[in-house]
């Protein structure tokens, strides 16, 4: 369902970690970088380099946002109050991509991209083809009726590798997901440590 199978590979190689806890993610059988280098790029990262890839791996985990999107998103986060991070990490989550890939009904968050734009979903009883569109809290995010049986959602559902969390309540029987609340970085289930913090050292910086 995505085109970016061999490009997600090799972000996970590249970060050296298993960014979205696939079974099939290279990184559990080789742990280095991806190209002829990849072997030798041990060296210690400097602080900038740490907030860099720290930027790189929340950006790559949903969906590989673009540059200017992820500012927007952080310069959002920046104006509202209370931590900056949480903030981001929240507003991340609210994504009507990212809440039907927490929810289940899709494998990954690159197949729920695309099964948002291809009109599968809707958000109160009406259809919404943007994958950035911001769930509200009490909305209702539904597959449509003609879409319930597709092999990528029946695969999805069964799943073991990954539950849905506490911030979404989900009902597979209808294939339907509420929206319960914006979620702060402990709620959110990464299966790699995720750094906000060093995020926002990043873009302060630059």
């Amino acid at each position: 369902m995505t085109k970016r199978t061999s490009a997600k590979h090799k972000l996970d190689r590249r970060m050296g970690e298993n960014i979205w806890g696939r079974p099939k993610s290279p990184v559990n059988k080789r742990e280095y970088g991806p190209g002829q280098h990849g072997q030798r790029r041990k060296n210690k990262l400097s602080d900038f380099g740490t907030q860099l890839r720290a930027k790189q791996k929340l950006k790559g985990y949903y969906g590989d946002i673009t540059e200017k999107v992820f500012r927007r998103f952080y310069a959002e986060a920046e104006r509202q109050k209370g931590d900056t991070g949480e903030n981001l990490v929240g507003l991340l989550e609210r994504r009507l991509d990212a809440v039907v890939y927490r929810a289940k009904f899709v494998p990954t968050v690159f197949a729920a991209r695309q099964f948002v734009n291809h009109g599968h979903v809707t958000v109160n009883g009406k259809r919404v083809n943007i994958g950035s569109y911001r769930v509200k809290e009490g909305d209702v995010i539904a597959v449509r009726d003609r879409s319930k049986q597709l092999a990528i959602v029946l695969e999805a559902v069964a799943l073991a590798e990954r539950d849905v969390p506490d911030y979404i309540e989900v009902d597979h029987s209808k294939m339907t997901a509420t929206y319960i609340r914006q979620p702060k970085l402990s709620d959110v289930p990464y299966p790699v440590v995720m750094e906000p913090n060093l995020v926002v050292e990043y873009y302060a910086k630059n």
